[in-house]
């Protein structure tokens, strides 16, 4: 029972990776609020209170507390309402876990002001919002855990999700920046980029043999593989873990890196456009890092 005692919101806990980390985080003894809209993939909604209705009673089958909200993380207003919810239904909030999320896939060019704004305002503003929501509570009581959903797709790159990638890159730096300032309080924040086939993985295209792989071994990948992760990140035991970007792959764990600076070059007199292209290039270009996405990167079979 790690969180025994705890309070934990969850976003987008009507399905798939949210879901089980609801439902995990209440078998450890949370109470948790189950926030989701119900909408489609694409964000059109809400369609629907049943998803969220249908983790809260998994939960209670279960032995556990659990209470819905349907609010949309994307406007100000309504993070401060979901974090009301878990103040007025169990008197306290100690965990946030940004899961809420929508795709909008488009190759760049042809992308849509509307396509980039959709997917940007409910993960990126989403988490800003219901994180800020939480935060003077948090400070207050001088303690609280946050974990923001990331994915490779914004850490490393992928076709066609300029919007999504950058949400998610951005939610990165936005926890590293929460752990810095709310440290003292006795904040942490960190981020999970989850590996689970779920509905936000089921529109990956499979129309080559080495897709169709790909997709197969994504398969064997359930969402609730990504769930102890998030527990135990929320949990106490963790007290000395803030900053940091994980991954849950099957049965692996990883850690990632963070931008660092790996090379550089110096010259005397300084830098003109042409001693650039001469000098620095040929010293750097050898440390360029590839052109990879997502999938070149974690291309071989999960454990």
């Amino acid at each position: 029972m790690m969180l025994e005692g705890k309070v934990a919101v969850v976003t987008g806990a009507g399905g798939g990776i949210g879901r089980e980390i609801a439902i995990a985080m209440a078998v450890a003894g949370a109470a948790v609020v189950v926030n989701d809209i119900g909408a489609s993939l694409t964000g059109e909604g809400p369609t629907s209170t049943t998803p969220g209705e249908q983790t809260v009673a998994i939960i209670q089958q279960r032995g556990g507390r659990a209470v819905v909200n349907t609010d949309s993380v994307a406007e100000w207003a309504n993070a401060q309402r979901i974090v009301q919810t878990a103040l007025d239904s169990f008197g306290r909030i100690d965990i946030v876990v940004n899961n809420a999320g929508i795709l909008r896939d488009q190759i760049f060019h042809k992308m849509s002001p509307e396509e980039w704004l959709a997917v940007i305002n409910v993960h990126l503003n989403g988490s800003f919002f219901v994180s800020r929501a939480a935060a003077e509570h948090f400070r207050k009581q001088g303690s609280g855990a946050y974990v923001h959903m990331t994915s490779t797709s914004g850490l490393i790159g992928n076709f066609g999700q300029a919007n999504y990638s950058a949400a998610k890159l951005g939610i990165a730096a936005m926890s590293k920046s929460i752990a810095l300032d709310m440290q003292r309080f006795g904040v942490r924040s960190n981020c999970i980029a989850p590996f689970a086939w779920s509905r936000m993985t089921s529109s990956i295209p499979a129309s080559t043999e080495a897709e169709r792989a790909r997709v197969a071994r994504l398969q064997q990948m359930t969402p609730d593989k990504n769930a102890p992760l998030a527990v135990f990140l929320a949990s106490d035991a963790a007290k000395d873990v803030t900053g940091q970007i994980f991954a849950a792959r099957h049965n692996e764990l990883f850690l990632f890196s963070q931008p660092r600076p790996i090379r550089s070059t110096h010259r005397g007199e300084g830098w003109t456009p042409e001693a650039i292209a001469e000098t620095a290039l040929p010293a750097l270009k050898s440390h360029f890092l590839p052109l990879d996405r997502s999938g070149d990167v974690f291309s071989w079979d999960p454990v």
